[in-house]
């Protein structure tokens, strides 16, 4: 296949970038909007667990599936449909007028979005030099950071100006505009690729899903991202809570702190994957390059163990944004390491396949952390954030020991 100049890749790695900057702003603005929304509507708190379980079970589904969809189609039309298709669904929130609708659209945002990062990850195989993908896939996955920063004070100015509906109609609108320019800045890849197939003579051989199921590095990624996204889940959906419960914080001071740790996450996410490709490009040994950074990133997670025993609101700030860099330098390497193993044919369909099982995981889950803060105390979920990142990198260690190109025909990119 032809070489694409480094100006034409980078622009991919910006658009990635915003793809999972809008991801997150996407679905984070009915969070901020449900407080004028309630006003209008009679709508619970249990109907907005309700709507929320929608996104999940949905996003759940579609993580395996448009992971799959797009080893099949390429990047280029399944982040197209992706994008395009949450972005429809965001605008249709505007016309709800009740729970049954609010749910419904959730679900759909969760069918549009489950291709995201799946499709994130194959663009960046299919667009970017092997020496430059722990960077690209730290960036495209740092979006998320940005649209978790972002999505917050931006919903509640355009909450202030033209209200709850018109906020889905201009946050969907972005999704319109980045689908534009992906299909121009993409179309010469497309022209590319259709060469590049006609001179191999082979056509694109898919994979059967039991195949994979089998093999024992994909069950090692998918039990880790079990074990670990609950944590981050966690993070998400109770730390406000915890703040204003155990620390007495008003929800003023928590939205003024809390984009710090998110700040933190998406400077990991960049930082460990140029850290990981120069400790690649010095030593040309990928297992080396993306252990070392998880095996830190584990090492950094260990002292939230502490925040159940600390009472300055300040140090658990810092404490919780360690963990997030932690987080951050995580991830991208853990989803590196995949492409590293499997290439560009069934790449996303194992990031798919272990994005669900934790989706799974955080949802069943849940429910559980709910039934431990009510009847006993944070302290424990502060251990099992502390501890299982350290446990998840030993089951890298003794069941993953190198990270290189599987040798089998089934992972063959020829």
């Amino acid at each position: 296949m032809r070489q694409i100049s480094t100006y034409s890749y980078w622009i991919i790695i910006v658009l990635l970038l915003l793809a999972t900057s809008l991801s997150f702003l996407d679905r984070q603005v009915l969070s901020v909007s449900i407080l004028k929304i309630k006003e209008d509507l009679s709508i619970t708190d249990i109907d907005y667990g309700f709507i929320n379980s929608g996104f999940l079970v949905s996003y759940a589904i579609m993580f395996t599936l448009g992971g799959i969809l797009i080893d099949r189609f390429g990047s280029r039309l399944g982040l197209a449909f992706s994008v395009g298709f949450w972005s429809f669904a965001t605008l249709l929130h505007s016309l709800s007028k009740n729970i049954f609708h609010f749910g419904l659209f959730r679900f759909m945002l969760g069918i549009g979005e489950g291709g995201c990062f799946p499709g994130a990850i194959k663009a960046v195989m299919e667009w970017v030099p092997k020496s430059k993908h722990a960077l690209a896939n730290g960036i495209a996955i740092g979006g998320s950071a940005i649209g978790a920063v972002a999505a917050p004070p931006l919903t509640v100015y355009l909450l202030g100006i033209v209200g709850w509906r018109a906020v889905f109609i201009v946050t969907g609108g972005f999704g319109f505009l980045w689908l534009v320019a992906w299909l121009i800045f993409t179309k010469s890849k497309k022209q590319t690729s259709k060469l590049a197939v006609t001179e191999k003579g082979t056509p694109n051989y898919r994979v059967p899903l039991v195949a994979l199921l089998k093999n024992k590095e994909v069950k090692v990624f998918v039990v880790i991202r079990f074990l670990l996204d609950p944590i981050f889940y966690y993070y998400m959906f109770w730390i406000p809570k915890y703040l204003s419960q155990v620390h007495g914080l008003s929800l003023g001071v928590i939205g003024n702190i809390l984009w710090i740790p998110f700040l933190a996450l998406g400077i990991g996410n960049i930082f460990g994957g140029w850290i990981s490709d120069f400790i690649f490009v010095k030593t040309k040994s990928l297992n080396l390059a993306r252990k070392l950074v998880m095996g830190i990133a584990a090492a950094l997670t260990i002292p939230i163990i502490s925040v159940g025993f600390i009472h300055s609101y300040i140090i658990i700030i810092g404490l919780m944004t360690l963990a997030f860099l932690a987080h951050g330098l995580w991830i991208t390497n853990y989803i590196t390491a995949i492409s590293d193993l499997f290439g560009k044919r069934v790449t996303s369909t194992v990031v798919g396949l272990s994005g669900s099982a934790g989706a799974i995981s955080a949802l069943a889950i849940n429910p559980f952390i709910g039934y431990v803060v009510t009847n006993y105390s944070y302290g424990s979920l502060w251990w099992y954030s502390g501890i299982m990142y350290p446990i998840a990198f030993l089951l890298l260690l003794k069941f993953i020991p190198r990270i290189e190109m599987i040798k089998t025909s089934m992972f063959s990119e020829n």
